[in-house]
């Protein structure tokens, strides 16, 4: 049996039995790495052959066993086996962002004159794959409500081949009820994908729920540490080798194995990180949906949520991340507000040990996001590891007007 052989019968195996050991334990052969805990990392570009015949079966295999690094590298495969098991899939790539993770998705299942349905307000680059890069080649999109399954149905065309999801999304958090939007695009023959990066795979599982394809930008919480940019596309065997022969190894957009092994160190802790935010954040939110300064938060697992039913039922436990509009006037109301946290860190990104803010009045004057339709007074915090009291101290201080 081989390498890859193992792993694809481990991850069927474990996928619903045993969290520590996917994390711990799966696709790493210690025996074969000297007794070494963690996996070595195989920087190497290229892998040699003794023979004619061996390389030639090299290239027979070359989806499953290491030939060239832009293919099968083995510490970037042991992660893959790890992502795959925990998502439910059969199969796992990993990329150099989460955006060519959702790029490489898309493109491998659409051609010229074909039409996509996406959700309102999606991630910004998958706006600009669908509305700007796809278009110049005669796909088009429609963005729809999707906290209506109806409303994906009601926008089929007779050309339409794709749904692409995002629940929740990132900064106002509509969702979709993932299992009835899936039954609509099997009835139709319509593939889905969702992007699963909020949730991740310990409190949400959509191909369990019948979706197709699961992206994740990986930079966010499956690596947590703030130190490596990544992607994440999980499938089926089949789709693995229709994409891998064709958006994979020919756009290249692959994860470095010194990435992929700091990713490997990232997933140790997952579970721990994700309990950690699922007990400090929903603390957060409900002092702050008090407080007279705050105009509304936008947080699933809010009782106040207009989809908190949904979110219950989709998802197994609260994330760090969420939304506040602030009640203020003037940009400089916002903007003083923000200056003044000391433990929250302005930065774009979220999912990893620190806190964080991203205010929608930064994108001001910002050539790629000028026109985004978010309100001015809204801010997007994540909240790390820090203690919730910390945390908490911090943003009173920063609400309470100054003399």
């Amino acid at each position: 049996m081989t390498f890859a052989d193992k792993d694809r019968r481990f991850v069927m195996i474990f996928t619903n039995m045993n969290l520590d050991y996917i994390i711990n334990h799966l696709a790493e052969d210690r025996h074969c790495y000297e007794g070494a805990v963690s996996p070595p990392i195989f920087q190497t570009s290229n892998f040699a052959f003794q023979t004619v015949e061996d390389m030639r079966e090299g290239l027979r295999r070359e989806m499953d066993a290491p030939f060239y690094t832009r293919g099968v590298n083995p510490t970037v495969r042991t992660l893959r086996a790890k992502l795959a098991a925990l998502e439910g899939a059969e199969e796992c790539m990993v990329f150099s962002s989460g955006s060519a993770a959702i790029a490489a998705a898309v493109m491998s299942q659409v051609k010229a004159g074909d039409h996509i349905v996406c959700v309102q307000k999606p991630y910004s680059w998958t706006t600009k794959l669908l509305s700007r890069l796809l278009a110049r080649f005669d796909v088009s999109s429609s963005f729809v409500d999707g906290r209506d399954a109806e409303n994906f149905r009601k926008a089929i065309q007779p050309n339409t081949r794709l749904f692409m999801l995002e629940s929740p999304n990132s900064t106002t958090f509509e969702l979709q009820d993932l299992e009835a939007i899936a039954a609509i695009a099997k009835a139709h023959g319509i593939l889905t994908i969702v992007d699963n990066s909020y949730a991740t795979p310990l409190n949400q599982q959509p191909i369990k729920m019948g979706i197709d394809m699961t992206v994740h930008s990986a930079t966010k919480y499956l690596n947590g540490h703030s130190d490596i940019v990544a992607g994440v596309l999980c499938c089926s065997r089949e789709k693995y080798e229709e994409i891998f022969a064709g958006e994979f190894m020919t756009l290249g957009g692959i994860i470095s194995p010194n990435d992929a092994w700091l990713m490997l160190r990232g997933l140790r802790t997952l579970p721990l990180r994700m309990q950690r935010v699922a007990d400090t954040t929903p603390r957060i939110v409900a002092m702050l949906e008090k407080h007279p300064r705050v105009e509304k938060v936008y947080y699933p697992f809010s009782p106040d949520f207009d989809q908190y039913e949904l979110a219950k039922k989709q998802m197994k436990a609260p994330a760090g991340q969420f939304s506040m509009a602030l009640k203020a006037e003037r940009i400089e109301e916002v903007d003083d507000f923000c200056n003044r946290l000391k433990y929250f860190t302005l930065a774009c990104s979220w999912g990893s040990f620190e806190s964080l803010i991203f205010p929608t009045s930064a994108l001001i004057d910002s050539a790629n996001y000028s026109g985004s339709p978010l309100p001015w007074n809204l801010i997007r915090f994540y909240i790390g590891l820090e203690e919730a009291e910390v945390l908490m101290e911090d943003l009173l201080g920063a609400l309470t007007p100054q003399p």
